[in-house]
């Protein structure tokens, strides 16, 4: 659901792709490499052509890591098959392909076009589940009772066919009709259990509604969007995949976990604290995730809650393993030992993590080149999720401030998010009290000074809107 949108004029995005480093032209060896793959794509003995895959995405995706087909199990609950797109089938150990891979570690997306992991001619094309064509893929077959127990868990690789490609706001339309398509009409209940259940073994999620830039025209749309419920729905699936790859790399003692501490309890309690004079009810009993399930976060006491939860999220990494289990193999926001497994065509992890899934289900070796790459694979990926994230990041605060560049002066409603911590009750030297605001119009968010109340809605008055160095700053008007 987009919330609000806001034309911004042309924006240079060149000069964040130099300042993080991004790469441009696959090398040559490694393009020649995914050709040559593309042009002879493997085709698995084992054919699943016969089951009605879809693919769920945003509309503009063509990189389609997943496929899905659900069905209800004789006597009760549901069969989910959930289709991957088998990159290491196309990518060679060894070569000059996988090489340039861990140079890249991840798509990174920014408005005016991506930087893959692969070249587009597997990522976008012979890779990719894109509908109406034969594909290599994993397919996971996870069985669960009506409870949504997992009650078993198969995987192999197969040759399959997506029906079609669908995407959230044609599907949220679609089910909102009473219309899905049959592979996906058990989707809403299936998504609304898996989330209950994780609620109940105390998952938590961060309802915020999301900035992102988008190409309109000559220019560039800045958008705040909020997560329809079938978007919701679907990344149940992706982590029920998640978690049935950790419990077979737990159990087989090898493997790479995503990882994260579970909130510490004085986090919680300090959130709890918050909770009351932001007028949100906290049930006895009820643990952060079911509270922030409840909430609306376009309510502007609600999203200061939501900011000041972020606290609990802290931590996120990859753990390798190799005949120790590791000490602590949960991720906290899961509230379950969890793996990257689902997005292989844009995330260099998951394909390695795959390959020991696939070895580990079959009781065979786990393969050379993947055990060497364990080890390096949790370095790798911090420092691409870095990068990633300093990407978007960095993409939105040049929107933001080219946007506001000519209104330096002006004045905004806002909503105060977040307001700075003091340490040990003192302000930190030289630095004004301040902290985050929300401006209703345009969809952005910054830095505020003055003395702010923390969930209150204000007015504030634009200070510094400095395209160069992507920066936008508002004082308490």
């Amino acid at each position: 659901m987009v919330i609000r949108r806001v034309l911004a004029p042309r924006i240079d995005f060149g000069a964040l792709r130099r300042e993080l480093g991004l790469p441009e032209e696959f090398p040559v060896a490694a393009q020649r490499e995914a050709d040559a793959a593309a042009a002879g794509p493997p085709r698995p003995s084992v054919d699943r052509t016969d089951v009605p895959f879809v693919t769920l995405d945003p509309a503009e995706s063509r990189d389609l890591d997943q496929a899905m087909c659900l069905t209800r199990r004789p006597g009760g609950g549901f069969r989910v098959r959930y289709a991957i797109a088998d990159v290491a089938a196309h990518v060679r150990p060894g070569g000059a392909l996988e090489e340039e891979t861990w140079r890249r570690g991840q798509t990174v997306y920014l408005p005016d076009g991506n930087v893959p992991l692969h070249p587009e001619t597997l990522s976008e094309g012979a890779a990719s589940l894109l509908p109406d064509v034969d594909r290599a893929a994993v397919v996971w077959t996870i069985d669960l009772d009506a409870d949504g127990d997992t009650v078993a868990v198969h995987l192999e690789r197969a040759l399959v066919r997506s029906r079609a490609k669908l995407d959230y706001a044609g599907v949220q339309a679609d089910a909102d009709a009473g219309r899905l398509p049959d592979p996906i009409a058990l989707l809403p209940e299936l998504g609304a259990l898996l989330t209950a259940r994780g609620l109940r073994r105390g998952a938590i999620n961060l309802p915020l509604p999301e900035q992102d830039v988008e190409a309109d025209g000559d220019g560039w749309r800045l958008v705040l969007r909020g997560p329809v419920p079938m978007e919701e729905h679907n990344a149940q699936i992706s982590l029920l995949t998640g978690m049935a790859a950790a419990d077979i790399m737990l159990a087989g003692g090898v493997g790479l976990l995503r990882t994260m501490p579970a909130p510490k309890p004085e986090a919680v309690q300090r959130l709890r604290a918050a909770a009351a004079p932001l007028g949100v009810h906290w049930p006895d009993g009820a643990g952060p995730g079911e509270v922030l399930a409840g909430l609306d976060a376009g309510q502007p006491r609600a999203a200061a809650f939501v900011d000041q939860a972020a606290e609990l999220m802290r931590g996120a990494a990859y753990t390798a393993f190799d005949g120790e289990v590791p000490e602590q193999p949960r991720h906290g926001g899961v509230a379950a030992a969890y793996a990257h497994v689902t997005a292989p065509l844009r995330r260099l992890a998951d394909r390695y993590a795959t390959e020991v899934c696939l070895a580990l289900h079959a009781g065979r070796p786990v393969p050379d080149w993947v055990r060497a790459a364990l080890p390096r694979l949790p370095e790798a990926m911090a420092v691409t999720d870095r990068t990633a994230s300093a990407a978007t990041r960095g993409a939105i605060e040049l929107a933001e401030a080219v946007l506001l560049a000519h209104r330096v002066g002006e004045t905004f409603d806002a909503a105060v998010l977040d307001v700075d911590a003091p340490p040990n009750g003192r302000g930190r030297p030289g630095r004004p009290p301040g902290g985050t605001v929300a401006l209703d119009d345009p969809p952005v968010r910054a830095r505020c000074l003055g003395e702010l109340p923390l969930g209150e809605r204000i007015r504030v008055r634009l200070v510094t809107a400095d395209p160069a160095a992507r920066s936008v700053v508002f004082e308490r008007a």
